[in-house]
């Protein structure tokens, strides 16, 4: 479900790459091009034009050594991990991807270790650190993050589509309670946040959705409202502009968001092996 705030981290993404008038880096955070190399971090000083970049929305997380007099900088500018390689006199900065004569990027494995699997671990401990209600077995191997809110009938679906492997004690859900489609979903998010068993209150929303689900608490405590601000705060952060927005790790430990209903398809991928 749509919702009308935007992230202030994804258009200062999109100043940065318009501003620079170079291609940012593609394809999913890890990505890699076949034949890449690493190229080791290491401490230089930092010339003045990265500070212009910085200004934009830039964060840089590491350095590396780049070919043909060139240095390596690893950053990440709103969710969207890139790197710029500045010149030999410091004075001019190249944002995107650079290629070597076999066509691989030679930043990605640089990119990969200094920006996205710090970056993941990072944004996982940030959703650790939300207030969210359980769905499923504590001791289940893999957690799956949404971020929900009491109205959406996305996220309703995403429920009951998950149930065979929350019922199979394959995954937890953590449901990140936003209170953002109608004027009542932060009602019914206190209701379930203030309820004896969250957990329960969960599944009495989903159970009675089609009849209009949980009832709403006349007022929202404020210790809620403040919960429920800060989730919405962390959902924008991570890109998410309506719910359901869906977060887990991948193989390779690196985080991984899906906006929307996944599809039947979509589902083992984000869920794991049925």
């Amino acid at each position: 479900m749509k919702i009308s705030a935007c992230s202030k981290a994804l258009l200062w993404a999109c100043v940065l790459l318009t501003t620079t008038a170079c291609n940012g880096q593609s394809g999913a955070p890890g990505q890699t091009q076949p034949g890449a190399t690493a190229p080791a971090a290491v401490s230089t000083s930092r010339p003045a034009v990265l500070a212009k970049i910085e200004a934009q929305g830039l964060e840089i997380m590491g350095d590396f050594d780049a070919p043909s007099g060139l240095h390596g900088y690893a950053g990440v500018a709103g969710q969207e991990p890139l790197t710029v390689y500045t010149t030999a006199d410091g004075q001019h900065a190249l944002v995107g991807v650079l290629v070597d004569a076999k066509g691989n990027d030679v930043g990605a494995g640089a990119l990969r270790r200094l920006v996205t699997l710090p970056l993941s671990k990072r944004q996982w401990a940030a959703l650790e650190s939300s207030t969210w209600i359980a769905d499923g077995a504590a001791n289940a191997p893999r957690v799956v993050y949404a971020f929900t809110d009491p109205n959406c009938p996305y996220c309703h679906r995403f429920w009951e589509a998950a149930r065979p492997w929350v019922e199979s004690g394959k995954v937890q859900l953590r449901h990140v309670m936003v209170g953002v489609i109608r004027a009542d979903s932060a009602n019914k998010a206190a209701t379930m946040l203030t309820a004896k068993s969250p957990s329960d209150a969960l599944v009495r929303n989903e159970q009675t959705f089609d009849k209009g689900g949980i009832e709403a608490a006349d007022k929202v405590p404020e210790a809620v409202r403040q919960k429920l601000d800060g989730n919405e705060k962390l959902m924008l952060q991570m890109g998410f502009q309506g719910t359901p927005g869906i977060v887990y790790l991948d193989d390779q430990g690196v985080l991984q968001r899906r906006s929307g209903l996944p599809s039947a398809s979509q589902l083992p991928v984000v869920l794991g092996p049925r």
